[in-house]
């Protein structure tokens, strides 16, 4: 396991605010994105338009395609996402991530209380095996990390390489929590942001392309 990403910070890249400014847009009206048990759901499998962002600009394309949402990026250290245009406030976020190619250094999961392009929550997870849980927060373009020595930090409960990992989020008043494959990793507290939107990111922490995809995206009620 290389532990570079205990130096190395992912960073707001200035050209994916900009893109994300100037962006497709699937849909403004998400269309039969509900379920009777979940407040927003989208399998990616081309019966309903759920409004996620999409965009092929500065080295990541970000689009709809073999039944899953894919993040392609080949810059090192700059985080890329996409948002569905949701608002919740208490939550708990599930989905399928799978590294599709790319180095394993990577960051990959969920986007929860995204107010705008520099405030939110993420909760990670690496191709090698570390997992975080992080904040961008107004006045700085360095990710915060909330885990121990504010660092990724390794589990076993992660499959590694070009494999699938099973992603639960949860932002539920002040705590943030973060599951993998069923096995819960992290419980902290921060009060920084109470609703938002959701989303997914993607990052390759080395060079190289890296392709991860998303589906089964589910958001339900604590």
């Amino acid at each position: 396991m290389t532990r570079s990403r205990t130096l190395l910070a992912l960073f707001l890249s200035t050209l994916c605010v900009l893109v994300l400014a100037g962006c497709d847009l699937i849909s403004n009206e998400p269309d039969n994105c509900t379920g009777e048990a979940s407040l927003f759901e989208d399998e990616f499998d081309g019966q309903k338009d759920c409004g996620w962002v999409t965009y092929n600009r500065g080295g990541a394309t970000v689009e709809i395609a073999d039944g899953a949402m894919q993040i392609s990026t080949s810059q090192p250290g700059q985080i890329w996402w996409s948002n569905p245009g949701q608002d919740f406030d208490d939550q708990i976020i599930t989905a399928e991530a799978r590294q599709v190619d790319g180095p394993d250094d990577n960051a990959y999961g969920l986007i929860c209380r995204y107010q705008n392009e520099e405030n939110f929550y993420l909760f990670l997870v690496s191709g090698d095996g570390y997992y975080a849980i992080g904040k961008y927060q107004s006045g700085s373009d360095e990710v915060e990390y909330l885990t121990a020595d504010k660092q990724f930090q390794p589990s076993d409960a992660i499959n590694q390489g070009n494999a699938t990992n099973r992603i639960e989020a949860g932002c539920i008043g002040n705590e943030l929590s973060l599951a993998v494959n069923g096995l819960s990793l992290l419980t902290v507290t921060d009060p920084t942001f109470v609703t938002g939107d959701i989303g997914v990111a993607a990052s390759t922490l080395q060079p190289g392309t890296s392709l991860i995809e998303f589906d089964n995206i589910r958001v339900r009620l604590p």
